[in-house]
């Protein structure tokens, strides 16, 4: 399969502590991409910079055919074709459920309010919330509130949808929910890179899981090798911590 996304020898460092070495990895139309890793290792800062929200030190990062690493490209018109959902929900607190589902589709994309509304209140029915649609976020839970950020990531049929440990601010009964609208979202075909600590659902649901380390690719591969059966001992010893 030939990559949607592809980025090669991503470097990037906060002051003196370089957090991405080299960094590679690429991403075919239709893939789900699992991250994994131990807390620093890399992984929320390497979706940050495919996403464009991190200007990278080196490397180059391509979206089909296109350079989006170019610092002449225009970042916000690139990531106008992404969709990100984070660990913290990050939806507007003063905008209703529905506003938030609708911003980009209305104010980036340029969609009529009636037929962003219309998008949004289907999405909302899917996630089950469209009873709170006028609501605020602080009236809704963490795992309401994460499903309407999903929500809000997938309103403008993203290309790539960067998902960032979106369970990991959740209680352990919430996290069903949620991990179950991803599996529909890749039953469906969407085109996933996420960094996630549930080893169960990145071995039933990614096509391929990379595990970094101390902001390197150590290991790649489909998940019944890495997850079962890792050719490497840092891989190993990482994964020993969730099955002892």
């Amino acid at each position: 399969m030939s990559a949607l996304l592809r980025a090669t020898g991503i470097r990037k460092a906060f002051g003196q502590r370089e957090v991405l070495r080299g960094v590679g990895v690429d991403l075919a139309t239709h893939e789900v991409v699992a991250l994994i890793g131990a807390s620093g290792s890399g992984k929320s800062t390497l979706l940050r910079c495919l996403n464009l929200l991190e200007p990278i030190d080196d490397g180059q990062i391509f979206l089909g055919d296109e350079d989006i690493s170019d610092p002449r490209v225009d970042a916000n018109r690139v990531r106008a074709r992404f969709g990100a959902v984070f660990q913290a929900y990050n939806l507007f607190p003063h905008l209703s459920v529905l506003d938030n589902v609708t911003l980009a589709s209305r104010v980036v994309h340029r969609m009529p309010r009636a037929a962003a509304e219309d998008r949004a209140m289907g999405l909302l029915t899917r996630v089950g919330l469209l009873e709170h649609a006028r609501e605020h976020p602080d009236r809704l839970s963490g795992g309401q509130q994460q499903r309407a950020a999903i929500a809000r990531a997938i309103a403008t049929d993203p290309e790539v949808l960067f998902l960032d440990e979106i369970t990991s601010a959740l209680d352990p009964e919430l996290v069903g929910e949620v991990l179950e609208l991803v599996r529909s979202l890749a039953d469906e075909g969407a085109t996933i890179l996420m960094a996630t600590h549930e080893m169960a659902f990145a071995r039933d649901v990614a096509n391929r899981v990379l595990f970094l380390d101390e902001g390197v690719v150590v290991e790649e591969g489909p998940p019944a090798e890495v997850l079962a059966a890792p050719r490497e001992a840092r891989t190993r010893a990482f994964l020993s911590r969730f099955t002892g």
